[in-house]
């Protein structure tokens, strides 16, 4: 009796411990993901501040103010576009039918494929002076010169804002769909029944619904914008991204792009606080669906609604998507030649590796990620979880350039301890390869990895851990047995995501590549640069088609997923 009494202390007393020491490791872990995301941001506030501080009072007076307006302005424009486009599109596809209803329901994603920097070329091509649109229209009315009449001006802060929400715009679109397949008819059935006209339904029941839907939608667009470098170069927008680049590499001071890049951080963290406080009240309900055969139809749209609905839901795609792949497919059939250039095809072989390198690297730290607050169940390790997921806030102008020197500090310590002890030189193993942007891109791209598979993870019977352990399964044999197979579809979502991602990057991968490394992204960019834009377009539509199969992949199986469920 007392040896039995002694083992069961001895197992109650063990007990606690093992539990420590588990959150201790996974903590550690969590904390080791959340201290690889800062380092770039410490590096860069390192830099910004430890400097004289003479370059700040030219920043103050003649960059900042005007590279501070212009990006403001660029957001508001961009924010108002997207929401107004994505929300629309996505009530009429819910609400109502028309014609080519469900083929444009998952082409309106169609656009996501194609960057910024590509769309702001295509644009150019395809509406400035030499292009179809001002041709006709001065063939059509007569004209001859510029002069003879007035045409919207591309190369402005609108036309930036225009080109960045054609192809952004399905951010919105995505989010303020499930939210109305999940929702929205059901509230809307229910208002109509009680004599709400359809306007007043819209307005006073399903925007206050699906307002958090929205803005987190919005927040991701904004996060894109400020991200882009490409396209406000193009169209000589200045904004803050944009400034980054020329006060480091124009004007030669690191520590002026440093105290920019603190700034647009200051921007990105109030963006964030706002979006936060402007969903504090907002709550989703997830009331169980009903079956689609007792709901009652879509709102048929007869006469000439129906064609001028299809013709409203089909401009954002066309404008997004169809500009692009015409303007690059007809440049790519006069260079059809280029599909054999060894410099592309090493570019791409580049991005392909890349990419897949990120997505491998962003699942399995999403995955290590979840599971080490699976099991730990710790407030300390949940938090730290979270703040790992804020690199996505983090332009990738910011990203690069702190780890750009994070990195090359290494580098060199390592190179100087391997000369020292063994006479050999390492040189440049992080800077000097793909690895850089592997990291940056991995860094960047995590939330999205977490929170595919977090969705995922939510679906699954919440005591399945607990079941497995039961029967003898250590917590990482549970996992690779049992979890993991169960959230197959969630993780090849995750690693979709963070691969097309990865291949449409140019602003981390502009600064961090090594010399002689080109991918795609880089390649178009300097034939942009070069005033040949044209020259990037087999490039250009690689990268649109290479990101288009997944994304068609993926819309499709959301688009049953969600149906499925009304």
């Amino acid at each position: 009796m007392t040896s039995l009494d002694g083992t069961a202390r001895t197992q109650t007393a063990s007990a606690p411990r093992v539990k420590r020491e588990r959150h201790g490791v996974v903590f550690f872990i969590a904390l080791a993901v959340c201290a690889m995301v800062l380092l770039p941001v410490a590096t860069l506030a390192g830099i910004a501040f430890s400097g004289t501080g003479e370059a700040w009072p030219h920043l103050a007076s003649t960059v900042l103010p005007g590279a501070t307006l212009t990006t403001l302005h660029l957001l508001a424009l961009v924010s108002i576009l997207t929401s107004v486009t994505g929300v629309a599109c996505a009530w009429l596809v819910v609400g109502y039918d028309f014609p080519l209803r469900k083929t444009l329901a998952w082409a309106l994603v169609l656009p996501l494929a194609v960057p910024p920097y590509l769309a702001s070329y295509a644009f150019a091509e395809f509406f400035l002076f030499a292009g179809p649109v001002q041709t006709a229209w001065r063939s059509l009315f007569g004209f001859h010169t510029a002069r003879d009449y007035w045409f919207p001006d591309l190369r402005s802060t609108g036309g930036a804002a225009l080109v960045m929400s054609c192809v952004l715009y399905p951010y919105v679109y995505l989010t303020a769909r499930v939210v109305f397949i999940m929702q929205g008819r059901n509230i809307a059935d229910v208002a109509r029944t009680l004599g709400a006209k359809p306007s007043t339904v819209f307005r006073r029941i399903l925007l206050p619904v699906s307002r958090p839907a929205i803005i987190a939608g919005v927040a991701l667009v904004l996060m894109e914008t400020l991200n882009d470098f490409g396209a406000s170069e193009y169209l000589g927008v200045r904004t803050l991204t944009l400034s980054v680049f020329t006060t480091w590499l124009n004007r030669g001071s690191l520590e002026g792009a440093a105290q920019i890049a603190m700034l647009m951080l200051v921007l990105v963290f109030t963006l964030l606080m706002a979006e936060q406080w402007a969903r504090r009240r907002q709550r989703f309900h997830s009331a169980r669906a009903t079956h689609m055969k007792a709901r009652p139809p879509r709102v048929q749209l007869t006469g000439w609604k129906g064609p001028a609905a299809t013709l409203a839901v089909a401009t954002p795609m066309l404008l997004g998507f169809g500009v692009p792949i015409y303007v690059f497919g007809t440049y790519a059939l006069r260079r059809a030649h280029q599909f054999f250039d060894p410099a592309l095809a090493r570019a791409f072989v580049n991005s392909l590796t890349t990419a897949l390198a990120a997505a491998v690297l962003a699942v399995l730290i999403a995955l290590l990620l979840i599971n080490a607050a699976r099991v730990a169940r710790s407030r300390s390790v949940t938090l730290a979880t979270r703040f790992a997921m804020i690199g996505y806030a983090l332009p990738g102008t910011i990203m690069a350039l702190g780890l750009l020197f994070s990195l090359a500090r290494f580098d060199n310590w390592l190179d100087a301890q391997m000369r020292a002890w063994f006479d050999v030189s390492t040189g440049l193993l992080l800077t000097g390869s793909a690895t850089a942007i592997v990291l940056a891109c991995s860094i960047r791209f995590l939330a999205l990895a977490e929170g595919s598979i977090r969705s995922g993870l939510e679906k699954l019977p919440p005591n399945i851990d607990e079941a497995a352990r039961s029967l003898g399964r250590s917590s990482l044999q549970s996992a690779a047995s049992v979890t993991i197979p169960l959230l197959w579809p969630a993780i090849f979502t995750a690693g979709v995501l963070v691969f097309v991602d990865t291949m449409k990057e140019l602003s981390a991968t502009i600064l961090l590549r090594p010399f002689g490394f080109n991918t795609l992204a880089t390649f178009i960019y300097e034939s942009a640069s070069r005033g040949m834009a044209q020259d990037g377009a087999v490039a250009a539509l690689l990268i649109i088609v290479t990101a288009t199969v997944p994304i068609v992949l993926l819309s499709g199986a959301l688009m049953r997923d969600r149906e499925a469920m009304m």
